[in-house]
């Protein structure tokens, strides 16, 4: 174990890790029932929608249940890598830009199709960073990268969020005291929060896509248990200082569960192309 962790805090410093750390907790029984892949846990990972998608989006729910197979008794080298990562950075603004930049470099976009030659496979954190582990990069699309760095900030000791929107998905992280985010957004009223965008390889952290300020969004707080999942609801996400789009509250996070638990998290604006997009920074 001492020496796992050793080699762990060298991967971090050196941005290079060492197939011997290979062991993370991976789904290693997957299963086909009605046309979608099921994982050991009984998650579908080709679709988001259903009570056993891996959001377990419906009309009225939004729950990022493959994240828990990476937290709590399931914790491993995601989890692993947070911890190195809170012992390497003291300072929580420097730590969460360094897991932020780690995620975006060593994860490299490729969309399901052509990684997988599905519409939809979602990876968990710990298949993610296993690979990364083995091979140096990872390949993965928006909610592979948003899934991993929402793991890896919440073993590092901060508030996490998913925030889903039609055809795209990413992470907001608490951190109200950082000061270099261009925006920072409000969830369900609360001020704070700050922008992940991993899938492309010029985005700074707290850079939010012009395209996604003025649409409809939602967030729900990552949770390591189903009892604290109960405790926390989907709540509207919007810039600080600008109003909900178009509609209250209630309404906005109703018809945007509706829309995409209706037609799919790819399908809403991604054109029915099964491909969820990449946002990438302008140089």
């Amino acid at each position: 174990m001492i020496l796992r962790v050793m080699l762990l805090l060298l991967a971090i410093t050196t941005w290079l890790f060492l197939p011997s750390l290979t062991s993370g907790s991976p789904s290693e029984n997957f299963y086909q029932r009605e046309g979608h892949i099921y994982d050991d846990w009984g998650i579908s990972r080709t679709t988001s929608v259903g009570a056993d998608g891996f959001f377990a989006l419906t009309s009225t729910e939004f729950d990022p249940v493959l994240t828990r197979e990476s937290l709590g008794e399931n914790m491993d080298i995601a989890w692993q890598l947070g911890e190195e990562f809170t012992r390497k950075y003291p300072d929580r603004n420097q730590r969460a830009e360094q897991i932020f930049y780690f995620v975006r470099e060593r994860v490299v976009y490729v969309s399901d199709a052509d990684q997988f030659g599905r519409g939809e496979f979602a990876q968990n954190a710990d298949e993610v960073a296993e690979t990364i582990v083995d091979k140096g990069k990872a390949f993965g699309d928006c909610e592979d990268s948003a899934i991993l760095l929402a793991v890896i900030y919440k073993a590092a000791g901060y508030r996490t969020a998913m925030v889903l929107m039609p055809g795209h998905v990413a992470t907001l992280v608490f951190l109200p005291e950082y000061r270099k985010a261009p925006r920072k957004m409000t969830l369900a009223g609360e001020k704070g929060w700050v922008w992940g965008e991993a899938t492309g390889a010029t985005n700074r952290f707290g850079w939010v896509p012009e395209s996604l300020i003025k649409g409809e969004m939602i967030a729900r707080e990552v949770t390591t248990g189903q009892l604290d999942a109960q405790e926390s609801r989907p709540g509207a996400v919007t810039v600080e200082g600008e109003p909900l789009a178009r509609h209250s509250s209630s309404t906005s996070i109703t018809g945007l569960l509706f829309l995409v638990g209706t037609v799919g998290i790819l399908g809403a604006l991604a054109g029915g192309r099964g491909s969820a997009r990449r946002f990438r920074r302008s140089r």
